[in-house]
């Protein structure tokens, strides 16, 4: 058994049975317009179920459609949806993990809007976007942290703010997207200032409650945020109160780049940005994701103080036995996420269908659909 894998960890007060986590992976599995969906409900049941400590639900909007990368973003932007959100919860602790809703607005990648909004007007994909006014940027905030709220009453153990891939929290903080000449553009300080004005306003609105951050250490694009800034601004995060900070790499716009697509067929791929981030920023509990396929790779980046904890998405989506088949010294018999496939999940989602596994077992498989396509 691996010791480090499976010890305690504690996140502001919430304690974690061990340093497994769900990373939050968008599958397209909400209903029309952000429902909770019985498929949503099904899967984040079985991911719950695996044995890992603490699961992150996936890009839960704050701003529909503005905010919303497509129209099956789960929505946390109305109570119209808490009921929802609550039997979600539900599920997810009824399994014994800790829940966790990551809250996001989508900006310039917000697919189901008409006219997606950005910190300045950026050319994405061939669309320009609209540059946010002083008193919209003020409202966004405020939806953030209504959000939060929500999270909390749904009975969510966390909210995680969704600073990575490239969505508006990050889109604000690098110097190729945020334009502005006014105190949320122009120097690190002032690009860092929103997302730290996010953070301090849904801290305000729901403290005692944790409140961690999917974090973009690096875009991978050359005139994009890279390591040199993205350090500092983890620092500036752990010293205005921030619960764990949880590391990934790159954008929509980097993700299919051939050397982008090269390394993320490696294990461990991102572990050496969570390593730098660890590095630089004390106190906090950091994740590590991309590709951590292994007990015992995961085990060594823990031993090696490279991160405090492991984050699978995909890994755990191909198994969801995985942790368990780690804890019993069955590694042989996992069942692996094929880098090969040539992102056919991905592919699904961005066609508007739920995604599926394709190393998933032909019994899984017919299973699944039959429940629920």
């Amino acid at each position: 058994m691996y010791k480090h894998l499976f010890s305690e960890i504690k996140i502001e007060g919430v304690n974690l049975k061990n340093r497994l986590t769900m990373a939050p992976l968008y599958l397209g599995y909400a209903g029309e317009g952000g429902t909770i969906s019985d498929m949503l409900l099904e899967h984040y049941r079985l991911m719950a179920s695996s044995g890992v400590a603490m699961v992150v639900v996936e890009n839960a909007t704050v701003d529909h459609p503005v905010g919303s990368g497509s129209n099956r973003t789960i929505r946390v932007d109305t109570d119209d949806n808490l009921d929802g959100l609550k039997r979600l919860a539900s599920n997810i602790k009824k399994e014994g993990a800790v829940a966790c809703l990551q809250i996001n607005h989508g900006g310039r990648f917000a697919h189901a809007s008409p006219e997606p909004v950005a910190p300045s007007t950026v050319n994405t994909f061939g669309h320009m976007t609209k540059a946010l006014k002083a008193e919209e940027i003020d409202s966004i905030i405020d939806k953030y942290a209504d959000a939060a709220v929500r999270a909390k009453s749904a009975g969510f153990d966390m909210v995680e703010l969704h600073g990575g891939t490239g969505y508006l929290l990050a889109q604000f903080l690098s110097p190729r997207t945020n334009k502005r000449s006014d105190k949320y553009g122009g120097t690190f300080d002032n690009r860092q200032r929103f997302a730290l004005e996010v953070l301090s306003r849904v801290k305000e609105k729901v403290t005692p409650f944790p409140v961690g951050y999917r974090f973009l250490a690096d875009e991978w694009l050359p005139d994009g945020l890279q390591l040199e800034e993205s350090v500092r601004f983890a620092s500036s995060l752990a010293q205005a109160g921030i619960s764990y900070i949880s590391v990934m790499g790159g954008t929509y716009e980097s993700f299919s780049l051939p050397e982008i697509v090269e390394k993320s067929k490696q294990e461990g791929y991102m572990l050496n940005l969570a390593a730098e981030v660890r590095a630089n920023v004390s106190g906090i509990p950091i994740i590590a994701a991309g590709r951590l396929a292994t007990g015992a790779f995961a085990e060594q980046a823990i031993t090696e103080g490279k991160t405090d904890l492991i984050g699978l998405a995909r890994v755990l989506w191909a198994d969801p036995q995985w942790p368990k088949k780690v804890y019993d010294g069955r590694d042989s018999d996992i069942i692996h996420c094929n880098p090969d496939c040539g992102d056919a999940c991905m592919h699904m989602v961005m066609k508007g269908k739920p995604a599926f596994c394709v190393a998933w077992p032909a019994e899984k498989m017919k299973e699944w659909k039959a429940k629920f396509v």
